[in-house]
């Protein structure tokens, strides 16, 4: 699906259901070394899963980004989709942050699932609004937020909070290029 049609508006299966490889931010995969990527990009052989719960705090923001890219560099990305990742992710975080979490103490959780195909990077916040797509005016320095994630994604969509949470949870998801 192209960019331009990829909204959805109801849950999408995660294409890990049921996967049980958590790992901690800032720490590899299992099998992995922690420090820089390998020279050579990994094909996933399992299902991968990182979730991290970080204060709704605007100034996250970068951990966060650097959180994702560093996960992510261990695939078959090109640079363009893993900088594509790593934007439609603060997107969707600076959204989470400003419209889903408003008290002080509030947490996003940030999902990073990876197969051999798919990237899926799912942001969930308290708030049960869904998100809504608007066209901002030349002069509004807000509300491209979820254009951009259109135009970056394959695919996104918005989906219930997992079983016993409130709010909401809003994914993108791209293709792993040449994936067999």
């Amino acid at each position: 699906m192209t960019a331009s049609g990829a909204h959805r508006r109801g849950p999408s299966p995660s294409p890990t259901r049921g996967a049980d490889h958590d790992s901690p931010a800032g720490r590899p995969w299992a099998g992995e070394t922690a420090g820089a990527a390998p020279a050579a990009p990994v094909a996933v052989s399992a299902a991968r899963v990182l979730r991290i719960a970080v204060p709704a705090q605007p100034a996250r923001a970068s951990g966060v980004r650097r959180m994702v890219a560093e996960q992510l560099s261990y695939l078959r990305l090109p640079a363009e989709r893993l900088d594509n990742a790593v934007l439609a992710t603060d997107e969707l975080f600076a959204n989470a942050v400003r419209h889903g979490s408003p008290d002080a103490g509030d947490m996003v959780t940030v999902s990073v699932e990876c197969t051999d195909r798919e990237v899926r990077v799912t942001v969930a916040d308290h708030s049960p609004d869904l998100p809504r797509h608007r066209t901002a005016g030349d002069a509004e320095e807000s509300g491209r937020g979820l254009a951009i994630v259109a135009a970056l994604a394959d695919d996104w969509g918005s989906a219930p909070p997992d079983p016993g949470e409130t709010g909401k949870r809003v994914w993108f998801s791209l293709e792993i290029q040449g994936a067999s």
